[in-house]
C-alpha cells in the first residue's frame, strides 16, 4: 500500500519506520522537513520517503494521522483539499483544548466524507517501535479501517474492537493520569497515597467513558489498562515526566499532552453531569 503518514514527531516517525518494513511505500509529511532521529538507528528504510508539500499525500491508500492534538485540526484543515476517501487511522491520543473533542469527533466535524475511520491507542514509547520492541495496540473502528490498518502496520501485534469512542477515553484518560501519578510520585505523603489517587483517578475516567457510550471491558485491553501501566509508571512517558517536573516547580519538556487531557475530559464530565474530584484537584494544581 501507499500510506501517508501526517506528523513526524517521535510517533509518527516509529509508525512511519514500521510501516515501510513492513512493505508499505510510505509519504512521512512533515510540517519543516524534519523528522524524529531514534538512537540505533543510521538510516531510514528505502520505502520511506519525507515531504514538506502537503500535496504529496493526495495520490495515497490510506491516511495515518499522528498530529499533536493542539495542532490536529488546523492539519486537517489544510490536508482536507487533498483527501480522496482513504481510510484514515488516528493515533494521535489526546482531546482539544478549546472544545473537549477527541479527534475521531474534530475528523467528523471537518471532513464528514470520511467513510472509513478507525483508532490506534496502546502500550507504546516511540523508541522501542522504531527499534523493533515487541508492541501491542488496540485498533477500532469500521471494517475497512480495521483492515488497512492491518495491512499497513502488520509488525505490530493488534486487538480490533468497533468502540472508537472508548479506545479514544482510554488514550485521553491515560495521559491526565500518568500526568497526575508522575506529580503524586514527587508531592505524595507515601505509596498508600499514590495507590488511592492513582485508582480514584482511573475510576473517573472509566466512569466518563461508559457514561460517553464506552464498552467496559475496552478499559481493561491494550488501550486501557496496557497504556496506563506503560504511561502512569515510567518516567520516560512525557506526561509521568510533566508531572514530575510540574510537582518540582519546573518546566516541562515538550508537548505535555496529559494537561490538555485534563481540560477535555472535565469539560466533557461537566457536560454528562459526572463528578470527577481527583481530575479537578489536579487541574487546580497545575494553575493552568
Amino acid at each position: 500500500m501507499k500510506v501517508a503518514v501526517i506528523g513526524a514527531g517521535a510517533w509518527g516517525t516509529a509508525l512511519s519506520i514500521i510501516a515501510a518494513k513492513g512493505g508499505n511505500e510510505v509519504i512521512l509529511w512533515s510540517f519543516d522537513g524534519e523528522y524524529k532521529h531514534f538512537e540505533g538507528i543510521e538510516s531510514l528504510p528505502s520505502g520511506l520517503k519525507i515531504t514538506k508539500n502537503m500535496e504529496d499525500i493526495s495520490l495515497t491508500d490510506a491516511w495515518i494521522m499522528v498530529t499533536p492534538a493542539a495542532f490536529f485540526r488546523e492539519t486537517l484543515r489544510k490536508a482536507k483539499q487533498f483527501y480522496n476517501k482513504q481510510p484514515i487511522i488516528v493515533c494521535t491520543k489526546g482531546a482539544e483544548l478549546s472544545t473537549g473533542c477527541f479527534m475521531s469527533e474534530i475528523i467528523k466535524e471537518e471532513l464528514p466524507e470520511c467513510e472509513d475511520l478507525a483508532v490506534l491507542s496502546g502500550p507504546q514509547f516511540a523508541a522501542e517501535v522504531a527499534t523493533g520492541v515487541p508492541t501491542g495496540s488496540t485498533l477500532a473502528g469500521n471494517a475497512k479501517a480495521i483492515e488497512a490498518g492491518k495491512d499497513i502496520l502488520k509488525l505490530l501485534y493488534l486487538t480490533p474492537t468497533d468502540d472508537i469512542i472508548g479506545t479514544e477515553m482510554c488514550g485521553v484518560g491515560k495521559n491526565a493520569v500518568a500526568l497526575i501519578c508522575g506529580y503524586n510520585s514527587v508531592a505524595c505523603q507515601g505509596e498508600n497515597d499514590r495507590a488511592m489517587i492513582f485508582t480514584r483517578a482511573w475510576n473517573e475516567v472509566v466512569d466518563l467513558g461508559i457514561a460517553c457510550g464506552a464498552k467496559e471491558r475496552t478499559f481493561l485491553g491494550l488501550c486501557g489498562i496496557g497504556d496506563l501501566f506503560l504511561s502512569a509508571t515510567s518516567a520516560t512517558s512525557r506526561n509521568f515526566a510533566g508531572g514530575m517536573a510540574i510537582a518540582k516547580g519546573e518546566k516541562p519538556e515538550g508537548t505535555v499532552e496529559g494537561i490538555f487531557a485534563l481540560h477535555g475530559l472535565i469539560k466533557r464530565a461537566e457536560g454528562k453531569s459526572i463528578p470527577t474530584p481527583v481530575l479537578k484537584e489536579m487541574l487546580d494544581k497545575l494553575n493552568i
